[in-house]
């Protein structure tokens, strides 16, 4: 563990000065520290045995061995040939034919969590993964901002059910998780201690799953018996501005089970993204279908910046995507371009294909987009597309070509775009090089902007923007909506797989290390949720747990977090009394953090006074109201955005 400071005090001391915001795209300099004496080690490998020891070297060596040449178990078989094959103790194995369907082919790179993994080379007989047990990994690079291990796990006395999520946050009867404590040791000689905590591979949620396959591969052949099968993409925080000499892999407790990881990458230190847009995935949904035709999706910038980027999700999927082209361009009304269309590429080629559950990122555009500017994304999906995952309750306009019209990804006109669709597929972030930094609102269809004023860009995270954008002397940061009509804190409205009729989103207690600690140019979080909780019959004890355990997981990624009290809904159909004792409950005690200091957030904003009818405290004022009794209106979600202290947000 840190022995000076926790990267929560570095943080509270760097962002507590505004000038943070304004300086963050400049590099900071770091001071390489050498290893002045040749380093030889022996390394265990899974299965007991001893690396040999490496013969005296001329130069400096870090130690640890790269991952590759760690891997020395099985767990990967084709279809009735697993002899030999066993990834549970029982004979079980992952089906090489579905990783294949899904796109992960052998030795290709998914990225996952903004994190390049490479894939094992799992050709009959080669190992692909090793058992998780103390050894000592290189990484291919010094310095990242997070570690990523594509792993599974599995329990040889037989898988338990029940249990509860980090944090004690109740999983809903999911499978229990194998922890494991490993190290990241830095050539400064600092140690830092982590925790891996990785479901089991049957019984672990598929909302947390980075791929899901249908079935597992036993001695027998194909196992349907077994039900799907997952593996896990889990991230853990490291120093950025430290080198890394090595990674001592976790190590697992009595009777825990077994970590079986099948690559470990990380997001590297490089060009400073920032996020000027973001919406996070509600779920797998039926589409069009789309086949031989171009969608034109409707973004808004919040932060300018220059060499943008997109990046496309297949997040929940089953199956790889092709992108035949994308292009970026300014709007000018409807789907018509502002001058000319720029194509997108993505590691040098037009076209690119997204594997299940990965994600892409396209080259840097060499352009330049300003603050508070409509801009359109164009996909080409040359294949037939009936299922994707999509970002549900849209409030702007977006388009489609006609089946079977063609790429008119560089149409400049719109006339080709005769569909509307309600929704974005693919689509989850537009980024900015050297931002200053970005701020995320995480919740639910308050902050997605449900009954807001279609293509009016009045959802109180646009109206925040606009407020910095105009206020002098103040940074403007990127503004990232993150919120998810119909979402929970702690409890899945979408399980995570199969296709979904009105996707939820996981909950934000599972989703938060994708849609929030990963996000590019991330300084804030603010969290306005619960009340979906409450209606529908959680808790609030369960609720502020839930907070407070996505509290913690910011504040480990070194993020500010600011909490809002909930909002009034007396008069709508499930906001019972019992309903309004409990949200009392949950703003009772974020309010007792106001002034506490030793809350654990940054900023408490009353959300429940603004809104609240002063003759009736449990409804919503008529002004601010959009009809239902839930969802504030536009003048409600302005005056969300209007009592916010812009110099408390960035830190001034």
């Amino acid at each position: 563990m840190e022995s000076d400071e926790t990267p929560r005090r570095r943080g509270h001391r760097r962002r507590g000065n505004p000038a943070y915001y304004l300086l963050r795209g400049t590099a900071a300099a770091v001071v390489a520290v050498l290893l002045a004496t040749v380093v030889t080690i022996t390394v265990s490998h899974g299965l007991g045995t001893e690396l040999p020891k490496q013969a005296e070297q001329t130069t400096p060596q870090a130690p640890g061995t790269p991952f590759g040449a760690l891997v020395d178990r099985i767990g990967v078989s084709r279809d009735g040939s697993s002899a030999n094959v066993d990834l549970d103790g029982s004979g079980n194995s992952l089906s090489a034919q579905t990783l294949a369907s899904a796109g992960w082919t052998p030795g290709r790179e998914v990225v996952l969590l903004g994190a390049p993994l490479e894939l094992p080379d799992y050709a009959p007989g080669r190992p692909d993964h090793l058992v998780s047990d103390g050894q000592a990994v290189r990484l291919g690079t010094d310095r990242y901002r997070s570690l990523t291990f594509l792993a599974t796990a599995t329990r040889t006395g037989g898988t338990e059910t029940g249990d509860t999520g980090a944090g004690g946050i109740d999983t809903g009867g999911a499978g229990a998780e194998v922890h494991g404590t490993g190290r990241v040791v830095y050539t400064d000689g600092r140690e830092q201690e982590f925790v891996l905590s990785v479901p089991d591979w049957i019984t672990g949620p598929a909302s947390e799953a980075a791929l899901t396959l249908p079935y597992a591969n036993s001695a027998s052949g194909p196992d349907p018996g077994l039900g799907a099968v997952r593996l896990y993409a889990r991230d853990v925080p490291v120093d950025p501005a430290r080198e890394i000499s090595h990674v001592v892999l976790p190590e697992t407790g009595e009777g825990e089970g077994r970590i079986h990881l099948f690559s470990v990458g990380g997001r590297e230190v490089g060009p400073e993204w920032t996020g000027t847009w973001a919406r996070a995935t509600s779920g797998y949904m039926e589409v069009g279908p789309w086949e031989d035709q171009t969608l034109r999706l409707s973004v808004r910038t919040t932060t300018g910046g220059a060499n943008v980027r997109i990046r496309l999700d297949n997040t929940f999927a089953d199956a790889p995507v092709t992108v035949g082209a994308a292009s970026l361009a300014p709007r000018d009304t409807g789907a018509a371009v502002r001058g000319s269309a720029v194509p997108l590429t993505f590691g040098g080629r037009s076209a690119t294909v997204i594997p299940a559950g990965g994600q892409v990122f396209s080259d840097p555009a060499g352009i330049s987009v300003p603050p508070q500017t409509n801009v359109l994304v164009s996909v080409y999906l040359p294949e037939r597309v009936a299922t994707a995952p999509v970002h549900y309750a849209s409030v702007d306009t977006n388009y489609t070509s006609a089946p079977g019209s063609g790429d008119h990804t560089l149409d400049t006109t719109g006339e080709p775009f005769t569909g509307r669709i309600d929704q974005w597929p693919f689509l989850t972030g537009v980024e900015v090089l050297d931002g200053p930094g970005a701020i995320v609102a995480l919740g639910d269809s308050i902050t997605d902007g449900v009954r807001s004023t279609r293509d009016a860009y009045s959802r109180w995270p646009d109206v925040l923007s606009a407020r910095l954008a105009a206020q002098p002397g103040l940074p403007d940061p990127g503004v990232l909506n993150l919120g998810v009509s119909g979402n929970h804190v702690v409890r899945d409205g979408y399980p995570g797989e199969g296709v979904a009729t009105i996707p939820r989103g996981v909950a934000m207690t599972r989703r938060v290390h994708r849609d929030v600690l990963v996000q590019n140019g991330v300084d804030t979080v603010v969290v306005f949720a619960g009340i979906n909780d409450l209606r529908l019959g959680t808790s609030p004890e369960a609720v502020i747990s839930g907070i407070g355990h996505i509290t913690r997981l910011a504040h480990e990624y070194d993020l500010r977090v600011f909490v809002a009290t909930l909002g009034p809904c007396g008069g709508e159909l499930r906001c019972t009394a019992e309903v309004e004792q409990a949200r009392q409950q949950v703003n009772t005690y974020l309010r007792s953090q106001i002034n506490d200091p030793m809350s654990p957030f940054d900023g408490v904003w009353d959300f429940d006074a603004v809104l609240r009818d002063p003759q009736d405290p449990t409804r919503m004022r008529p002004a601010y109201d959009s009809g239902d009794h839930l969802h504030p209106g536009d003048a409600g979600l302005r005056a969300l955005a209007e009592s916010i202290d812009l110099y408390q947000l960035v830190g001034s």
